[in-house]
């Protein structure tokens, strides 16, 4: 696991363990993405011989669990919390209603009709 480990925190937000494990995730991920898309589409080629996607379909398989889309996780950018993230603005429902009332998200005002 050593090997993926972040060298130097390039985080603006809150740290703690599980933000430092998805920073380094994200960063696995986008170094090891192309090779995972050129043996997806070895896989997917059925013009090839089935030993050759066959083979792919193997080193697809053994490859690190980080270089999955599927293990990054969207995280608050104040509290670090996984559950009950606004994609648009990377914070929880807490965070971003105290955050909306306070006035310091611009363009979001309470409603009221």
């Amino acid at each position: 696991m050593s090997m993926f480990r972040s060298k130097r925190l390039d985080l603006g937000c809150f740290v703690n363990v599980k933000v430092i494990r998805d920073h380094t995730k994200r960063k696995v991920f986008a170094e090891h993405e192309p090779e995972r898309q050129a043996l997806r589409y070895i896989i997917r080629n059925l013009s090839l011989p089935a030993r050759t996607r066959a083979q792919a379909q193997l080193q697809l398989a053994q490859m690190h669990c980080y270089t999955r889309p599927t293990q990054i996780r969207n995280r608050c950018i104040e509290g670090g919390k996984g559950r009950g993230v606004l994609r648009d603005f990377k914070m929880t429902r807490y965070n971003f209603r105290m955050n909306a009332l306070a006035g310091s998200i611009p363009g979001v005002k309470k409603a009221a009709w």
